[in-house]
């Protein structure tokens, strides 16, 4: 596929985003609320799209991973036993004259970068939103949204052993919210307090841990290239010893290359037995898996492949973002993968004229429980063809007033622009052909 820009302009991206109805800010008509954002009508639809990808790709094509969906709201004793309660803070300075409060770890200077003025001494700032459960705000019912979905995973690995009759090598995979009081989020949907998790908790003997953390790293980044990121826009880093969390034997973060610089989308920890020891111990519950073939008994070790929704949604969109010159103009286009675009097919009649009417709906209520589709017969050809190009649907049908005597449409191809006839009574055989081999 040829491409003429590197990356996306974010600028470009943004003035897209809200015209066509991606992303808007969340609460606008009241200002908006800083960092929060709402996914319009083909957003949600591009989101959902990667959701269902990463999962036919970890858990559908897979017989060793089944899928969970725990509760946001969990026991206070989940976060003192993981650790967050007394661990999971950033260190926080703020401006003695213009009170803009920042992460000390992201600022090079040590007085305040937007007015020179003296900074405070750093304090360590819980990133955990705190709630009440019940009527009565007292410490006995205070809880908290969840900052990770994982422990969730973790508390419900008895649960899940004993009804999904798994051995090991196994994993349990999960979508979901998570909430972060981030101290500096920015950077559009890329940071953000409110943002969707897609995580495994794969578990692993001990021993066999180093060689399923680099199975898992490999896997994963071969699902971004498969996508329609390009090679040269990711790259995977190594942690070093000061970055580890206090539960890691090793990481690795699978980086995209943003137009602000290199950002994480995904981290593959091992995160070694950590997390279970640490349940088994607050709960008092026995947490382990009793191996019949050297009848051992032991705490997996755990290996996770973490990543962020929206980044990879963003990183997806902002690769697929090209111009390429069309004569004297520019085409603007949006070359998502074809299982990602949030539009699959637009089904556009050449023109109102009744005639065309009712073939165009009997063609729109064959396809719309096969495939997304969009209706479109407002301006000429040439311009809802450019409509599309611009939100990356991959297949356009146009009717005419041949297909009243021949039967058959015409299929334009969003990155070739070729066009070809096929018979409307194939239509659906061809399009899913098309999904499936990518013509």
């Amino acid at each position: 596929m040829t491409r003429y820009l590197p990356y996306g302009d974010m600028e470009k991206l943004l003035s897209l985003s809200k015209r066509r109805g991606f992303v808007f800010q969340s609460s606008e008509i009241y200002g908006g609320l800083s960092s929060t954002w709402d996914y319009g009508p083909l957003g949600v639809e591009l989101k959902r799209n990667v959701k269902e990808a990463w999962w036919r790709s970890v858990v559908v094509s897979r017989d060793d991973v089944v899928g969970l969906d725990a509760a946001i709201l969990m026991q206070r004793q989940v976060w003192e036993a993981s650790g967050h309660l007394e661990n999971f803070s950033d260190p926080l300075v703020e401006c003695k004259n213009c009170h803009i409060r920042l992460r000390e770890d992201q600022i090079e200077t040590t007085v305040c970068p937007e007015c020179s003025g003296e900074l405070t001494e750093p304090r360590n700032f819980n990133l955990m939103f705190k709630t009440f459960q019940g009527p009565v705000e007292e410490t006995a019912s205070e809880i908290f949204l969840r900052p990770e979905t994982a422990q969730g995973i973790f508390v419900n690995f008895n649960n899940v052993l004993n009804s999904a009759r798994k051995k090991l090598p196994f994993g349990i995979a999960q979508i979901g919210k998570s909430f972060r009081n981030e101290i500096t989020p920015g950077n559009f949907t890329f940071r953000t307090r409110e943002f969707e998790q897609m995580e495994i908790e794969f578990f692993v003997a001990p021993g066999e841990d180093d060689a399923w953390l680099q199975s898992w790293l490999n896997e994963r980044f071969a699902w971004y290239l498969h996508y329609g990121i390009r090679e040269d826009n990711l790259r995977i880093r190594r942690h070093d010893d000061s970055e580890l969390a206090h539960y890691a034997k090793e990481t690795y973060d699978i980086e995209y290359r943003f137009p602000w610089g290199w950002g994480e989308l995904e981290g593959i920890a091992n995160r070694t037995d950590f997390d279970l020891k640490q349940h088994a111990e607050t709960s008092g519950t026995d947490i382990s898996y009793f191996d019949e073939a050297t009848k051992s008994r032991f705490v997996p070790y755990v290996i996770e492949p973490s990543g962020g929704v929206d980044r990879a949604t963003l990183a997806f969109w902002l690769d697929a973002y090209d111009e390429e010159p069309d004569g004297e103009s520019i085409r603007t286009i949006l070359k998502f993968h074809r299982h990602l675009a949030p539009v699959t097919v637009a089904i556009l009649p050449l023109s109102k004229n009744e005639k065309l009417v009712p073939l165009t709906q009997a063609i729109q209520d064959k396809l719309k429980f096969r495939f997304k589709c969009q209706y479109d017969d407002s301006q000429s050809i040439g311009r809802r063809y450019r409509r599309q190009d611009e939100i990356g649907t991959p297949f356009c049908i146009t009717i005419d007033f041949d297909s009243l005597d021949d039967g058959q449409v015409t299929i334009r191809e969003r990155d070739s622009m070729h066009q070809s006839r096929v018979p409307i009574e194939t239509l659906v055989a061809v399009i899913e052909d098309k999904m499936e081999h990518n013509w």
